[in-house]
C-alpha cells in the first residue's frame, strides 16, 4: 500500500513486532501499511465515529488482512483493555485532544512500551503532559508534506527532562539533532510573527496591544530556538 510521507514517517516509528493499536485510525491506513510489510503480525484499528471505521474496515478487507487487524468503535482508548497492545499511536488529531486522551487511558498506558504521537496543533501540550507523567521522548522527526509541516515525537517510559519552554516548543530531539525541516519552519515562522506583529501596531485597542504581548513572547521562544542552529554552525566553522 501506498501512504503519505506524513503516515510513512509515523509508521517508521512503529518497532517491528509490535502489538499496535492506532487510535483515531481513519482509513485503517497506518496498520495495514505495518502488517502488509510485515512490521507487525496484527493491529486494533479503532475510531470514535463510524463512518471512518467503516472505511478502514472496508480497506482492511479489500486488502484480505481481516484475520490480523480488528477493528474496535472507541472514543479514545476506552475500547482497549491493559495489555492488548504495547505501542500505541495517536495521529492526526490536535494536541489537547491527544493529552485528553492519554489522561483517561491511564490504566491502558500501564502496560503500554511505546506511545507514537502526531498532534496537528498545539504539540507543546503534548511534550508536557509526558514530561510531566513518566514519559521520555526517544525520538523526534519533523517532515513537510504539500506545504505543511508535521512533528511527530516517540515516547517510552523514563525520567523527566524538565523541558524548559524552547524544547516544550520545539522538540527536545529535534533541537539536538538541527533537524533541517525544524530550522526550515523556524525560519518561516520568524517571518510570519514578524508580519503578524507589524499588523497589530497599527491598532491601538487593548485587545491588539496584548496579543502583541503574546507575539512578541513567541518570537522570543522562536529567537533562542534559532539561536541553537546558530551556535551549532559556527562550532562547525571553529
Amino acid at each position: 500500500m501506498q501512504i503519505s510521507k506524513r503516515l510513512q514517517a509515523v509508521s517508521d516509528m512503529v518497532a517491528s513486532g509490535s502489538c499496535l493499536a492506532d487510535v483515531g485510525t481513519d482509513h485503517g491506513y497506518i496498520p495495514i501499511y505495518l502488517v502488509e510489510e510485515k512490521r507487525i503480525s496484527s493491529a486494533i484499528a479503532m475510531d470514535i465515529n463510524r463512518g471512518p471505521l467503516s472505511r478502514a474496515r472496508e480497506n482492511i478487507e479489500r486488502n484480505g488482512l481481516s484475520d490480523q487487524i480488528e477493528t474496535r468503535l472507541s472514543d479514545g482508548l476506552d475500547a482497549l483493555l491493559p495489555g492488548e497492545a504495547d505501542t500505541i499511536v495517536i495521529a492526526g488529531m490536535g494536541g489537547p485532544l491527544a493529552v485528553e486522551i492519554l489522561k483517561r487511558g491511564r490504566a491502558v498506558l500501564e502496560s503500554c512500551r511505546d506511545l507514537i504521537l502526531q498532534p496537528q496543533s498545539e504539540i507543546w501540550t503534548v511534550r508536557r503532559y509526558l514530561d510531566e507523567n513518566g514519559w521520555r521522548i526517544r525520538r523526534e522527526n519533523m517532515i513537510l508534506e504539500e506545504g505543511k509541516y508535521y512533528p511527530m515525537l516517540l515516547a517510552s517510559r523514563g525520567n523527566s527532562e524538565a523541558l524548559d519552554i524552547v524544547k516544550l516548543f520545539y522538540g527536545p530531539r529535534l533541537l539536538e539533532k538541527r533537524h533541517p525541516v525544524l530550522l526550515d519552519y523556524l525560519k518561516k515562522e520568524r517571518e510570519k510573527l514578524r508580519e503578524v506583529r507589524e499588523k497589530l501596531s497599527v491598532s491601538g485597542s487593548e485587545k491588539a496591544a496584548e496579543r502583541k504581548r503574546e507575539i512578541q513572547k513567541l518570537q522570543e521562544i522562536n529567537g533562542r530556538a534559532l539561536e541553537l542552529f546558530q551556535e551549532a554552525e559556527a562550532d562547525t566553522r571553529i
